[in-house]
Order: structure tokens, then C-alpha cells, then sequence
């Protein structure tokens, strides 16, 4: 129960403090404008906020969980035996229910649901344009690929104790950054579903992209890694 909390608070935190960034930077030149996401400088400040609430929730919650808070880090874990089956959807569970809190509080504290913000974004939702399917779909696996692979490394018996956080955070946030001008950046199921099921219309429709390509990715990483893998307990952080 306790990792199951855990997990709640972690996607939690990385749903409200990255998707809320976006959220909350839109709002300052109004909801359907999509004017600073086309800034660079914004972009990066996004990416920052996802990678740096990863960073810290792995030394809050690792010890406890962890800190997969993705399903994609989950299923990769799982496939190198750092989980059992059971337990890894207990984990799935607790991120959709953690991401879907963090979309509501972005709706609360944005007050999204008034009728002063009705934009297609208000939510933080990922969507790709028409015709650039295959982009997002690809890049989502080749991008989760690569950091459920710095997830398995950076908590591999052989790496650094105590710095998993920091290459995780950094990684998260070299993603987002590269993938937010592509499809928004998801990497992370949990992360997409909840804010897909409160805006609607497109994120939604467009959703099993962001559920299946990012467990595609973390189960190529999985099984590429056990090329390299020395230690069959990579779950926690720590």
C-alpha cells in the first residue's frame, strides 16, 4: 500500500508541476494561444519542469517505490525481474489514478473548467498534427527507448549510489525538450491519459499513441539491456 501511495503522489507531482508548466505559461497570453510553445527558450523551460520533478520525487518517494512513476519504467523493470507481474500493475494502477489527479488539480488551480478557459490545451494534453502520425508514433518509442535505458543503467548495481535521481531527471528533461515540438512529449502513458481525458476531441482520439508507443519503447530498452544487465534488482533509485 505504501508503494501504491507512492506511485499516486509521484505521477501526481510530474502531471501538475510539468504539464501544469505549460498550462499555467499559457494562460498569461490566453488559453487558445499557442504562441509560447513555440519559444525555444519555453520549450526548454517546460522540459526542465518535467525532468526536475522527476529529480526530486526520486529522493522523496525512491525509497519507498522507487519512483517509476511511468509504465513504461515499470514494464521495463518488470521484464528484467525487478518486479513481479502483480505488482507491476498495482504500479500501472496507481500511476493512470495519479495522473488523472494531477490533471484535475491543473483544472482547479487553472479554474480550466470555467468558462474563461475553454482552449484545446488546458490541460497539458499531448497531440501530434494531421499527417505527422508516424513521428510521434516512432519518436515516442525511439525517445522512451532511450530513457527507460538510463533508468535501467542509472540504478544498476554497478552505477553511482545516490545519483540515479539526478541522470534519470536530466534525461527526462533532454526528452521533453527534443520531443515537446513533435507530439507535446509523453515517454509515459500515465503522464498522457490523464490530461487526454479531460480535454477531449483530439488528445483523446489520439491517445493509444501515447499508451502503446511508450511501452514499446521501455520493453526494446528492457530487453537490450540485459545485454548489460548485472543485477536482477534495479527497482529502486537508491
Amino acid at each position: 500500500m505504501k508503494k501504491f501511495v507512492a506511485e499516486i503522489i509521484g505521477t501526481f507531482a510530474l502531471v501538475l508541476f510539468g504539464c501544469g508548466s505549460a498550462v499555467f505559461g499559457q494562460m498569461f497570453v490566453g488559453a487558445d494561444s499557442l504562441t509560447t510553445m513555440g519559444n525555444p527558450i519555453t520549450i526548454t523551460a517546460i522540459g526542465m519542469c518535467f525532468g526536475l520533478a522527476v529529480l526530486i520525487m526520486c529522493y522523496a518517494i525512491g525509497p519507498i517505490s522507487g519512483c517509476h512513476v511511468n509504465p513504461a519504467v515499470s514494464l521495463g523493470i518488470y521484464l528484467n525481474g525487478g518486479m513481479k507481474l502483480p505488482e507491476m500493475f498495482s504500479y500501472w494502477v496507481a500511476q493512470i489514478i495519479g495522473g488523472i489527479l494531477g490533471a484535475v488539480a491543473i483544472g482547479i488551480v487553472s479554474q480550466q473548467w470555467g468558462p474563461d478557459y475553454t482552449g484545446p490545451h488546458m490541460f497539458g494534453a499531448n497531440e501530434y498534427a494531421q499527417g505527422h502520425l508516424s513521428g510521434a508514433f516512432f519518436g515516442e518509442i525511439f525517445f522512451t527507448f532511450l530513457f527507460v535505458f538510463v533508468v535501467l543503467g542509472a540504478t544498476s548495481k554497478k552505477a553511482p549510489i545516490g545519483f540515479a535521481g539526478i541522470a534519470i531527471g536530466w534525461a527526462l528533461a533532454i526528452v521533453n525538450i527534443v520531443m515537446i515540438p513533435i507530439d507535446g512529449a509523453s515517454v509515459n502513458p500515465a503522464r498522457s491519459f490523464g490530461p487526454a481525458i479531460f480535454t477531449g476531441g483530439e488528445p483523446l482520439r489520439q491517445i493509444w499513441v501515447y499508451l502503446i508507443a511508450p511501452l514499446i519503447g521501455g520493453a526494446i530498452a528492457a530487453l537490450v539491456w540485459r545485454i548489460f544487465k548485472d543485477d536482477k534488482k534495479l527497482q529502486s533509485v537508491q
